[in-house]
């Protein structure tokens, strides 16, 4: 008995089954290779997460957007290049990240401590933008409900309306000919004395969609601006509470039941796409739009502009999710040797065609709906907002059986939207669980809950009618420049730090040994093109910076402030988190920081049969903690 140990016999090789930390829950299930943090019940749980985390709302109007806006179809190339030189590698090295330590995206950083506030502003983003993203779902949900109606309630301009509110263009006044000579007057003497415009010479008054009225004035109710934040809207606050029930009840049971959902959410969407995008080509001038977006109207002469370059990398980067943790921690839960590599590129090239997809489906409908209100199809759509909420709801107004068309188009857009929360939410509440992992298996049902309540009273500001300048400030500063801080100290940190030729040797742990060729493009775009990309976006985007506003209303100064406050925020723990891990280390500064940029002790693969010899010194923390609880044979010798 002199070598038994206090835990009780049952530590030789059976801990797990005493041990409360490794009780299991909802998370993890006896087939698992994970028994601790758990797995994905099966590849296409994972596939499809990630293709809901990446494909978004983004894909169906920002991207269709971009793309006129930036000469058509030749706005395809750059969108392709920036995809291979910066979307795919930063996409592949956070997947393999994940997968290789079974962490979420602030312990990752054991690969190196110096860069682990990259991780929680990472987070705090996520967190910022979980809080307005969940809003926009409400919109959807709100003009879902409002579907259900025999007419729907902006195809024209009913009691709500104002007497600019037109569904064509009203002329204001142009040139005609009387009694000989060329004289410029009101529209309604032309008319009154049964004469003719002179073509080229007509004036247009300021007129507004219906669509346009009933958004600003009945969804919103929106205020004049920032200063005046006014009421909550209630039936946009209900419309707020339900869809984050919609998500506390899909993830209660963490990636087992969020990856059974997503079935439904990432796949659905797709049929819609493609319904509409039948539907659509059979509408009178849909091939106008169809080759505006993609086409005879393309303009090649586009790719001179810079701007054309920077849309294009923005686009890829914010498409794909990088940055954000949420990649990190999707894949932390993937068994070890699952092949990463294939994962990423087959969730990028989903993404990416299903922007060009969603952009037919798109421009069908706004070719049919420019062809009815006779405008260029460049004066249909404004801003993003704008595409989703009124150029598309206008036209769907004007389809036969519009509010079954609109009941699918909104249905899409919340199902597009809720598949990304998901991932958002997950990546919170791994985070939580890699920190605090005994309290996450006890209480992740109740810890799951209260972030979802505590973000929905947090989003109550952005449901008054000031909520859509909350939202667009949020979006301008949180979604923007710390995003690309946080990537490029990613990609810096670990491929001149850590080492990239290390972290290739971690991923072929995984993935089996490959040749020097395979590896010859991800080494010239980690080492080289996706860092000086990324630097030369960010630096591009501070000295274009230009003071926040929503269409033409200008934010208030104190409203600018807020947005800086709120950036500074997320990014000020990066160099916090330095300083305190500097100063916790032991030596001169020069040793500290020497040591603050070495892998912790604990880096490594998550489980010890994945180590081999590369890793082979790393200790579990619960075997640790079992050799230093004294046996009985060292109390009994302590004692005499």
């Amino acid at each position: 008995m002199g070598m038994l140990s206090l835990p009780g016999f049952l530590s030789c090789g059976k801990k797990k089954d005493f041990s409360l930390t490794n009780e299991k829950d909802a998370h993890s299930s006896d087939s698992d290779e994970n028994s601790e943090r758990g797995n994905w019940s099966n590849k296409g749980d994972y596939l499809l997460s990630m293709v809901g985390y990446a494909v978004g709302l983004g894909n169906v109007w920002r991207f269709p957007y971009l793309t006129y806006q930036n000469g058509g179809g030749a706005f395809l190339i750059p969108y392709t290049l920036m995809l291979a030189l910066a979307g795919l590698p930063l996409f592949f090295m956070e997947c393999s990240l994940g997968q290789f330590a079974s962490q979420g995206p602030v312990s990752i950083w054991r690969i190196l401590p110096l860069f682990q506030g990259v991780g929680i502003t990472m987070v705090i983003i996520s967190t910022f933008v979980t809080i307005y993203y969940n809003v926009i779902i409400a919109y959807a949900l709100y003009y879902l409900f409002a579907s259900f109606q025999q007419v729907l309630p902006w195809s024209d301009c009913f009691s709500w309306a104002d007497e600019s509110c037109s569904k064509t263009r009203i002329v204001s006044d142009c040139n005609t000919t009387l009694h000989g000579q060329i004289i410029h007057a009101n529209y309604s003497f032309v008319t009154g004395n049964n004469l003719t415009c002179i073509n080229g010479t007509i004036s247009y008054k300021p007129v507004q969609f219906p669509s346009e009225q009933y958004w600003n004035k009945v969804t919103l109710q929106r205020s004049s601006g920032l200063d005046e934040t006014g009421r909550i809207v209630w039936y946009l606050a209900l419309c707020l509470l339900l869809s984050w029930i919609i998500i506390a009840a899909a993830l209660f049971k963490g990636i087992k039941s969020s990856g059974k959902v997503v079935y439904f959410t990432a796949l659905f969407p797709y049929f819609i796409l493609f319904i509409l995008l039948v539907r659509g080509a059979t509408l009178e001038g849909a091939l106008d739009g169809i080759e505006y977006y993609i086409g005879r109207q393309s303009n090649i002469t586009k790719l001179m502009e810079a701007e054309v370059w920077k849309d294009a990398a923005t686009q890829i980067f914010y498409s794909l999710s990088v940055a954000w943790g949420g990649l990190v921690a999707l894949s932390s839960y993937n068994k070890f040797h699952n092949n990463c590599y294939s994962d990423a590129i087959l969730v990028c090239v989903t993404n990416c065609a299903t922007s060009v997809f969603a952009g037919f489906a798109i421009f069908s409908i706004l070719g049919h709906m420019a062809f009815l209100s006779e405008r260029p199809v460049s004066e249909v759509v404004d801003s993003g907002f704008e595409l989703a909420f009124v150029a598309y709801p206008e036209a769907l107004s004007k389809l036969p059986v519009s509010p079954l068309w609109s009941f699918l188009f909104f249905f899409m857009l919340l199902l597009l939207g809720l598949d990304s929360q998901f991932a958002t939410i997950e990546t919170l509440t791994t985070t939580i669980q890699d920190i605090y992992p005994t309290v996450m298996k006890k209480l992740r049902m109740p810890i799951t809950l209260g972030l979802c309540i505590v973000f929905f009273f947090l989003g109550l500001i952005c449901v008054t009618q000031a909520g859509i300048y909350w939202v667009n400030l949020i979006d301008h500063f949180c979604a923007g420049w710390g995003i690309l801080i946080a990537a490029v100290l990613e990609i810096v940190g670990i491929v001149y730090i850590y080492g990239g030729n290390r972290f290739i040797e971690d991923i072929e742990m995984m993935i089996g040994k490959k040749s020097r060729l395979f590896w010859l493009w991800w080494r010239i775009c980690w080492f080289f093109i996706t860092p000086v990309l990324l630097m030369a976006i960010l630096v591009w985007s501070l000295i274009t910076f230009e003071n926040p506003t929503y269409g033409s209303v200008l934010y208030p100064t104190w409203g600018t402030a807020v947005g800086w406050c709120m950036i500074i925020f997320c990014v000020i723990w990066i160099p916090i988190v330095a300083i305190v891990k500097i100063v916790k280390a032991e030596g001169n500064i020069v040793q500290r920081i020497v040591s603050c940029c070495r892998p912790a002790a604990n880096w490594g693969p998550y489980l010890e049969s994945h180590r081999g010899e590369r890793y082979s010194h790393i200790v579990d923390p619960q075997k640790k903690k079992e050799h230093e609880i004294p046996t009985v044979s060292a109390i009994i010798y302590k004692q005499h």
